[in-house]
C-alpha cells in the first residue's frame, strides 16, 4: 500500500472519528445539561428563601451532584468546540476560529456563574464568621446568588447563540454536511440570542430552547448516524 494511499485512509477515519465524537460528547452536553437542570429545579424555590436554603441543606449530595454535571457540561463543550474547529476548519477557518472564541468565551462565563452556585454552601455552612448575620439574611444571600449564577447563565446564552448562528453558516457553506441542519442551528442561535433582552426570553421561555433542542440535536444524531462526507471535506479543504 502506497504512502498517499495510507494518508487519505488514516485522514478518512481521523474524520469520521472526529464527527462521532462530537456527537457523543454533544449527547454528553445534553444528558448533564438536563440532570443539572432537573436537580436544580427540585432545590430551588423561586422567591422563597427558607425552602431553597432548607432543600439545598437537607440535600448537599443533590446539590453537589447539579454543580458535577454542570462542569462535566462545560468541559465537554470545551471538547465539541475544538472539534468544531478543526471540522469546519476547510469552509471558512477565519469564522471557524471566530466561532469557537465565541464558544469559549460562554464557556469561561459558564464557569463563572459555577462560582455563585456553590456560594450557597459557604453562606449556609454555619462557619463561625458568619453569626455576624441573621438566618434570614444568610438564606437571602444564598438565593441571591443562585439568582447572580442564573443571570451569568443567560449571558453565556448570548455567545453560545453567535456560535449557533456562525456554525448554521459554516454548514451552509460547506458541502459535506445537509444543509437543512445549517438552517436549524441557525435558528437555535437566534433563539438563544433572546436573552439579550431577558424579559423576552423569560416571556417565552421554555418554548424559545425548542429550536436549540431541534437544531443541536439534529446536529447530534446527523454526526452520530451518518457523520460527514468524506470525500466532500477532502475537495473542499483541497480548494481551500
Amino acid at each position: 500500500m502506497s504512502t498517499v494511499v495510507l494518508t487519505e485512509r488514516m485522514t478518512e477515519t481521523s474524520l469520521r472519528l472526529k464527527a462521532r465524537a462530537a456527537g457523543v460528547f454533544y449527547v454528553l452536553i445534553f444528558l448533564t445539561g438536563g440532570l443539572a437542570a432537573f436537580v436544580g429545579g427540585r432545590l430551588v424555590v423561586s422567591g422563597d428563601t427558607a425552602a431553597t436554603a432548607n432543600n439545598i441543606l437537607a440535600h448537599q449530595p443533590f446539590f453537589r451532584l447539579h454543580f458535577a454535571a454542570e462542569l462535566i457540561m462545560t468541559a465537554c463543550t470545551v471538547v465539541v468546540t475544538a472539534l468544531f474547529y478543526d471540522l469546519f476548519k476547510p469552509v471558512n477557518r477565519n469564522l471557524s476560529l471566530l466561532a469557537a472564541f465565541f464558544s469559549l468565551v460562554g464557556c469561561a462565563i459558564q464557569a463563572l456563574s459555577y462560582v455563585f452556585d456553590l456560594a450557597p454552601l459557604v453562606v449556609l455552612g454555619g462557619a463561625r464568621y458568619l453569626t455576624v448575620f441573621k438566618v434570614e439574611q444568610l438564606q437571602a444571600l444564598a438565593l441571591m446568588f443562585l439568582k447572580l449564577g442564573a443571570q451569568a447563565v443567560n449571558i453565556c446564552l448570548v455567545f453560545f447563540g453567535f456560535y449557533c448562528l456562525l456554525i448554521g453558516y459554516l454548514i451552509l457553506r460547506s458541502t459535506f454536511l445537509p444543509r437543512i441542519l445549517g438552517v436549524l442551528m441557525a435558528f437555535a442561535g437566534l433563539a438563544y440570542l433572546t436573552f439579550l433582552a431577558p424579559p423576552l426570553a423569560k416571556y417565552l421561555s421554555p418554548y424559545i430552547l425548542a429550536p436549540g433542542v431541534l437544531g443541536e440535536g439534529s446536529l447530534t444524531l446527523w454526526l452520530l448516524v451518518m457523520g460527514v462526507n468524506v470525500q466532500r471535506w477532502k475537495e473542499q479543504a483541497s480548494a481551500a
